[in-house]
């Protein structure tokens, strides 16, 4: 993916709280689509191998859960991130995570990130199938900056990791807005 590019049109089927199920899982299915996410709104993406992993639960997702003061204040409107995981997993990590400000999104058949060029095998792990790490800010679901580790490549024997961080697209954010402000 390239700034300029258009994100593809993907649905993801997700499971939203419903008060009005009884029973111990008050969750209906709900499809969303890409528009849905994006369309209108200047969003940080940003997507990794797999929930519950080491690097993702006490870095990069923590990094942009706390941080959400900051990239308001560089004008971004919400922060997601992205996994090829279910619904399931994606809910029970963001419970697990505390999360109040970055929203999941479950890429369960991983369509969003194949058409994004950035599936990976990730076998030699047990994973099978899996997102590279990687950010994005995207604009009205066009992409205005992306962040990809490097080294993309199946079978990865290692898991690169800053590039993508919190840290690094804050930093960008801010450079770009005091380019925009001169």
């Amino acid at each position: 993916m390239q700034p300029g590019a258009r994100i593809p049109d993907v649905t993801f089927r997700t499971r939203v709280r419903d008060e009005s199920l009884d029973g111990p899982n008050p969750f209906r299915w709900e499809e969303r689509d890409t528009a849905s996410y994006f369309a209108g709104k200047r969003v940080v993406l940003f997507s990794l191998p797999g929930a519950f992993t080491p690097t993702c639960s006490t870095y990069q997702l923590p990094g942009f859960e706390k941080n959400i003061d900051a990239f308001r204040a560089q004008g971004v409107d919400a922060i997601y991130c992205m996994s090829v995981n279910d619904a399931f997993v994606m809910n029970q990590w963001a419970k697990a995570q505390n999360l109040e400000n970055v929203e999941v999104i479950p890429d369960g058949s991983g369509e969003f990130t194949r058409r994004a060029g950035m599936l990976v095998r990730k076998d030699n792990l047990g994973f099978g199938l899996r997102s590279w790490r990687y950010a994005a800010i995207i604009n009205d679901g066009r992409i205005e900056a992306w962040f990809e580790e490097p080294g993309l490549c199946d079978n990865h024997p290692e898991d690169p990791y800053g590039v993508s961080s919190p840290e690094t697209v804050l930093e960008w954010l801010e450079a770009a807005n005091r380019e925009e402000a001169a």
